[in-house]
C-alpha cells in the first residue's frame, strides 16, 4: 500500500510537533491543578461559611468567620482567573497549531494548484522507491510540460493561464491511479509518480496516453479572456527507477531529458527515456560550450556558394554560408550548430561575426560581385537588426548596394509589423532584400504584396525534383511567371543538374546556384577562382592550395575557372 503524499511530504516535522505537544500538555497540567485546588477549597468551606458571607455583605454584624469569608472570595476569584487563563492558553495553542499546519502546507504544496511542490515530490518519490523495492516493483516518474503555454499568457492574460494550470492539475489528479503523487514543479511543468509492476510497462503507457487525452480537452476560459475555450497539449517524458539504480536524481533527470525528446519529435506525445537521449544531451552541451568559446576565437568563418547568371554563365556573386571548424570537435555541420545557436540566443553574435568577415573578404573584390546573407527568424525579432547590419557596413566599408539580405518566409509569420520596419530601414540604406525559400510558406502572395522585396528565391526542393516531378516543374514555372508579372528577378536554388539550366533560363530565372557550379568555397578558394577570372582586386598573393582544398573544386567549376 502506497502512503498518500500528504503524509509522505511532511517528514522531518515530527520533532516540532512533539515539542508543541509537550508544551500544551504542561500548560494543561498547571491550569488543571489550579482549578482543582480552588474547587476543593471552595467545596470544603462553602457549606459553613456561605451563610455568614451572605449576612456580612447584607449588613450583618461582623463575626469571627471574616477570615473564612475572605478565603471563600479568593477561591471564587481564583476559579474565575484559572478558567479564563485556561481558555486563553487553549486558544493560543490552537492558533499556534493552525499556524504550524499552514506553514507545513505551504512548505510542501504549490499555492496555485494545491499539488505537491518540487521539494515535496522528491521526498514522496524517494518514499515510493523504497516501498517499491520492498515489494519487488518499481516507480515510474512522468515529467509533463504544456506545449506553447506562453501563448495563452501572452494572448489571453495571466488569469487565463492560471485557470489552465488549475484545471490541468485537477485533471492530472483525477487521471492518475490511486496512491500516486502529482506535483507542479514550476511554470507549466508537472510531475507524476506511482508504483507499477516492472514486467508490465504498458500500464505506464496507458496512464501517459490518458493524461495526454485529458489535458488536451478544451478548457473554459475566464470571462475576462473573451474566449469560450482554451486548448493546450502536453509533452511527457517517462523514466523508471529500476533502470536508474533507484537513484532519485537520475530518475528525475532522465524523465526531463525524455520530455524534451517528446517535444523535439512533435509535441503532444510521450517518450520513454533512452540512453541515446542522454548522449545527445551531452553532445549538445559540448557543442554549446564550444560555440560560446569559438565565436570569440573566430572559429566560425564564411564559405561562399557561387551565384551564376543563367543566361550568360558568368559569376555575379556569392551566398555566404557559416562554417565551423572546431579544434576539439572538427568540422561541425550547420544543421547541428545553427539550431543550437538559435535556441541559446547566440545566433546574433555568430551571424555578425560571419557577416563582418564576409564583408572584409569581399570588399576588395570586383565591384560587380554581390554577397547574400541569410537572416535567422530569431534575428528578425530584434528591432535593432537593421541598425546592426548598417553598423557592420560602416565599420568594414563594404558598399550597401553589394549586399543582399535573404529572409525566409517563416520569419514573417510572427511579427509582420516589425519585419516591415526592418526591411524598410535596410532598403533606405541601399541594401537589397530577397524572399528566400519561396513556395514553402502559407501566405507568399500576401508577403510579396506587403513587403518591398527585390528578388524571389525558389526553394531548392522544387528545383532539385524538377526532372522527377511534373508538379515541381509546374510550380517553378508558375513562380517564374509570377516574378515576371511583379517585376521581381528570380533565383533558382539547388541546381545540381546542368540540363536544367537552359530550361530555367527560358522560363525567366535570371540567377541560379547549386552544387552543379561547385561546393561552397573557403575564402582562399574563392580568391583563387576570382583570380582566374580577373575579378580579384590587387594586393592578394595566393597561398599554395592544400590537397583537401583542391579536391573541393568540381570539374565544371575548374572548366569555368579556365574560361571553357
Amino acid at each position: 500500500m502506497i502512503v498518500p503524499h500528504e503524509t509522505n511530504a511532511i517528514a522531518g516535522n515530527s520533532r516540532t510537533e512533539d515539542l508543541s505537544g509537550r508544551v500544551a500538555r504542561s500548560r494543561d497540567f498547571v491550569a488543571g491543578g489550579i482549578m482543582t485546588a480552588a474547587i476543593v477549597m471552595f467545596v470544603g468551606t462553602a457549606g459553613s461559611v456561605m451563610p455568614d458571607a451572605i449576612r456580612h455583605y447584607y449588613g450583618a454584624a461582623v463575626s469571627p468567620n471574616n477570615i473564612a469569608v475572605t478565603a471563600l472570595l479568593l477561591n471564587i476569584a481564583l476559579i474565575i482567573f484559572g478558567w479564563r487563563r485556561y481558555s486563553e492558553l487553549h486558544r493560543e495553542i490552537a492558533h499556534h497549531k493552525n499556524a504550524e499546519e499552514q506553514a507545513k502546507t505551504l512548505a510542501v504544496t504549490d499555492p496555485l494548484t494545491g499539488c505537491l511542490n518540487r521539494r515535496a515530490i522528491g521526498e514522496a518519490s524517494a518514499s515510493l522507491i523504497a516501498q517499491a523495492t520492498r515489494r519487488d516493483m518499481t516507480v515510474a516518474y512522468l515529467m509533463l510540460d504544456l506545449d506553447n503555454f506562453k501563448n495563452i499568457n501572452d494572448i489571453h492574460g495571466h488569469d487565463a493561464g492560471d485557470k489552465v494550470l488549475i484545471e490541468v492539475a485537477q485533471r492530472l489528479k483525477a487521471t492518475m491511479p490511486p496512491n500516486s503523487h502529482v506535483a507542479r514543479l514550476g511554470g507549466d511543468e508537472f510531475a507524476c509518480t506511482f508504483i507499477f509492476d516492472a514486467d508490465f510497462p504498458e500500464t505506464v503507457q496507458r496512464v501517459a496516453e490518458d493524461l495526454i487525452e485529458q489535458v488536451g480537452k478544451p478548457i473554459t476560459g475566464p470571462a475576462s479572456s473573451g474566449t469560450a475555450e482554451l486548448i493546450v497539449t502536453a509533452s511527457i517524458g517517462i523514466a523508471r527507477a529500476d533502470q536508474c539504480d533507484n537513484s532519485l536524481d537520475v530518475l528525475m533527470r532522465r524523465a526531463d531529458i525524455a520530455m524534451y525528446a517528446s517535444k523535439k519529435h512533435g509535441r503532444n506525445r510521450y517518450c520513454w527515456f533512452d540512453p541515446r537521449m542522454e548522449n545527445e544531451v551531452q553532445f549538445r552541451n559540448k557543442i554549446e560550450s564550444g560555440m560560446r568559446v569559438g565565436i570569440g576565437r573566430g572559429e566560425f568563418v564564411p564559405y561562399y556558394e557561387q551565384q551564376i547568371d543563367l543566361n550568360t554563365g558568368t559569376l555575379i556573386g556569392f551566398e555566404v554560408l557559416a562554417r565551423w571548424n572546431s579544434p576539439e570537435l572538427g568540422q561541425v555541420s550547420p544543421d547541428i550548430f545553427i539550431p543550437i545557436a538559435e535556441d541559446t540566443g547566440m545566433i546574433g553574435d555568430l551571424s555578425a561575426c560571419v557577416i563582418r568577415q564576409a564583408m572584409e573578404d569581399a570588399r576588395g573584390w570586383d565591384q560587380s560581385l554581390t554577397i547574400s546573407v541569410n537572416i535567422s527568424p530569431v534575428q528578425l525579432r530584434d528591432p535593432w537588426l537593421a541598425q546592426k547590419i548598417v553598423k557592420l557596413l560602416v565599420e568594414t566599408g563594404f558598399p550597401a548596394s553589394r549586399l543582399e539580405i535573404e529572409i525566409t518566409e517563416s520569419c514573417l509569420f510572427e511579427n509582420m509589423g516589425l519585419a516591415q520596419s526592418i526591411i524598410g530601414s535596410l532598403k533606405n540604406q541601399g541594401v537589397r532584400v530577397a524572399l528566400d525559400d519561396f513556395g514553402t510558406g502559407y501566405s507568399s502572395l500576401a508577403h510579396l504584396r506587403a513587403l518591398p522585396f527585390d528578388r524571389i528565391k525558389i526553394d531548392r526542393s522544387f528545383v532539385t525534383s524538377m526532372n522527377e516531378s511534373k508538379e515541381s516543374r509546374a510550380i517553378v514555372q508558375t513562380i517564374a511567371l509570377l516574378g515576371e508579372s511583379m517585376g521581381l528577378p528570380i533565383t533558382a536554388e539547388g541546381i545540381e543538374d546542368g540540363e536544367l539550366i537552359a530550361h530555367l533560363a527560358e522560363i525567366g530565372c535570371a540567377k541560379g546556384q547549386g552544387f552543379h557550379f561547385g561546393q561552397p568555397l573557403s575564402v582562399e578558394q574563392a580568391r583563387r577562382l576570382l583570380a582566374e577570372r580577373n575579378l580579384l582586386g590587387l594586393g592578394w598573393t595566393p597561398k599554395p592550395a592544400t590537397p583537401d582544398e583542391t579536391e573541393q573544386f568540381t570539374e565544371p567549376q575548374l572548366r569555368a575557372a579556365r574560361g571553357e
